[in-house]
């Protein structure tokens, strides 16, 4: 029962996951928009208090791994564009997909793993799992920013 209950409420944060990020794109972008997400999300990381979600370093670095394997995708589909001046982020119609897929490997690995490992241990690597997910890419998010700001401010300076 708590599997199935958390897959439908996993199910229901990734869709509200790709309805704001739709919206977002209908605005001007900036730094602190990039940076400050993984900082909210690492207050998350206070369960680990609670010895009922402590990891095994091995269950860590499977967690870590997995998701900076994700962030790849995520990633290649998170792009910039100028428009009027102002940066925004660029409509990838493969990024809802990427997200579904996500949401999708997610849950059937969660299915699979809780009659192995134990549901706190569970819950800390899938935090961990999201977290080494998103902060590469808001990493690389923030480069690609950087980059696409410093072109924009010398060409204006130049003009």
């Amino acid at each position: 029962m708590y599997v199935i209950l958390s897959m439908i409420v996993a199910l229901c944060m990734g869709m509200i996951v790709i309805v704001v990020r739709m919206k977002a794109q209908k605005y001007p972008t900036n730094a602190k928009k990039i940076i400050l997400p993984p900082f909210f999300m690492a207050t998350g990381a206070l369960m680990y208090v609670v010895p009922y979600f402590r990891l095994t370093g091995m269950e860590i670095l499977e967690a870590v791994l997995v998701g900076m394997f994700f962030s790849l995708f995520l990633i290649f589909t998170s792009n910039f564009q100028v428009l009027d001046g102002q940066i925004y982020m660029k409509r990838s119609k493969l990024f809802p997909v990427i997200l579904i897929s996500l949401l999708v490997i997610r849950s059937v690995l969660k299915f699979y793993l809780s009659s192995t490992i134990h549901p706190g241990e569970l819950a800390g690597m899938f935090f961990l799992l999201a977290f080494s997910m998103i902060v590469p890419w808001r990493i690389a998010m923030y480069i690609k920013y950087r980059k696409l700001n410093e072109s924009i401010n010398k060409s204006a300076f130049l003009h």
